[in-house]
């Protein structure tokens, strides 16, 4: 009768851990898109004609690097986008304006305040997205292949999404 008992029990413990490995990775998927802006969203009006770019080989030792993405209301209506969010703690983002005025940085949910974007693109006009990415931010644990995302949802729930990759060297 013992054995049997063990028997139960161990299958009842395996079961509760599939269980609860399942959700937890449920739980994860879900906040990953969350974070990016991924989850339920449509195609944004906004259009980038550059929404990749590679800087191939980086060294820890030289910084930051950055990329200025240009985001563009094609439309005959303003677009206000409303968050812009990362995939990755050692990203930032800024939107720069006409004038040269930044608001910002932006960065991943859930990891610290992240500011609302709240700004309005008028129609026909553009802004400058400015994606800088730390490779020192993981340590050095952080060499390797790198592959970060940038959102932008604006106010009807749309989005474009901007990537950087590099390979990280100390």
């Amino acid at each position: 009768m013992k054995s049997n008992t063990i028997i139960v029990v161990v299958l009842l413990a395996l079961v509760g851990l599939f269980i609860w490995g399942y959700a937890g990775k449920g739980g994860t998927a879900a906040s990953v898109q969350e974070a990016t802006g991924a989850s339920g969203t449509s195609k944004s009006a906004l259009t980038a004609p550059e929404t990749f770019y590679d800087f191939g080989t980086i060294s820890m030792k030289n910084g930051n690097v950055s990329k200025e993405f240009i985001v563009t209301n094609s439309t005959d209506k303003d677009i206000t986008v409303s968050t812009v969010l990362t995939s990755c703690m050692c990203t930032t983002a800024f939107i720069v304006g006409g004038d040269g005025s930044m608001k910002g940085p932006f960065g991943m949910a859930g990891m610290g305040y992240v500011p609302p974007a709240n700004e309005t693109i008028a129609a026909r006009e553009s802004r400058t997205i400015r994606v800088v990415y730390d490779p020192n931010a993981h340590g050095p644990a952080g060499v390797g292949r790198i592959d970060r995302f940038v959102t932008l949802t604006d106010a009807s729930g749309g989005a474009v999404q901007l990537e950087i990759k590099a390979l990280v060297t100390p």
